[in-house]
């Protein structure tokens, strides 16, 4: 696997500007670290999948305990999917563009009924930090 080397950085991060959760604006210095400089693409995903039987986030049972005081049929595997809007949305609210779908996952990225079909060379999506950590 081919790496690229990303050196030390300092840089502002957040606004004073803009919404109230982007403040403070503050200085972050990161340590630097290694990368790989193309995104992993669904065909790489499902090698390591068939590889070694991992089972991603979305696709984990969802413990009620967890979230307390969820309405039940949220408490299924699934993931947020990206809705096309009609039109501009009220950028403060990602439920206009973004639903809530059980059985979406790196495998069945729209939802349980479809498939990686001709998205072989596309980023895998629906991936937790977790998940990326065991990738």
């Amino acid at each position: 696997m081919n790496l690229v080397w990303i050196p030390p950085q300092t840089t502002v991060l957040g606004s004073d500007a803009h919404y109230p959760e982007e403040a403070p604006a503050r200085e972050v210095t990161v340590d630097g670290f290694w990368i790989q400089p193309y995104q992993v693409t669904n065909a790489q995903f499902t090698e390591f999948v068939d590889a070694t039987g991992y089972v991603t986030v979305a696709e984990r049972p969802v413990d009620p305990d967890d979230f307390p005081g969820a309405p039940p049929e949220n408490l299924v595997p699934g993931s947020m999917v990206f809705q096309r809007t009609a039109g501009p949305v009220d950028l403060r609210h990602l439920n206009q563009w973004w639903t809530w779908t059980p059985g979406a996952c790196w495998n069945h990225p729209r939802g349980p009924r479809s498939s990686l079909k001709g998205r072989e060379q596309h980023p895998v999506v629906h991936i937790a930090f977790a998940d990326a950590e065991n990738y």
